[in-house]
């Protein structure tokens, strides 16, 4: 074999052994890079998680002072209806006064025009009757 020869089967050797060893560390450092990537992605999945967990207290605390004015403002509304209501008592013992004020005057009339009416028609009733005696 001549110089060349040996120089190219050296290199064609050496280009097979180094493609080789190149195709094994690219296949290692792939597993490697992908059980990296997923690492990466657990962590940024976690973090994600931890955000919207933070997020989700801070709207919960939210509503839940949104509930708490709600409520204060249903008390307010209360104590408003309450008040409202003991007018409405107020007014209507009131009214129930008059209308026994009322009552009592048209009972004093009734008695009035039962009288105004009665005595005279007793008196003239008594009259006819005289009259019809004494022929």
């Amino acid at each position: 074999m001549t110089k060349a020869e040996i120089e190219k089967y050296i290199a064609n050797l050496m280009e097979v052994q180094v493609r080789q060893a190149v195709e094994t560390f690219v296949q290692n450092n792939e597993i490697k890079l992908k059980e990296l990537s997923l690492v990466e992605r657990v962590v940024r999945v976690e973090e994600e998680l931890k955000y919207l967990r933070q997020m989700f207290e801070v709207k919960f605390d939210a509503q839940e002072k949104h509930f708490q004015i709600i409520e204060k403002n249903f008390e307010v509304v209360d104590k408003r209806f309450e008040s409202l209501q003991r007018e409405m008592d107020a007014r209507f013992v009131a009214m129930d006064k008059r209308f026994e004020s009322m009552d009592k005057r048209f009972t004093v009339i009734q008695w009035m025009i039962g009288l105004l009416v009665g005595i005279p028609a007793i008196i003239i009733a008594l009259t006819n009757v005289i009259q019809f005696i004494k022929p």
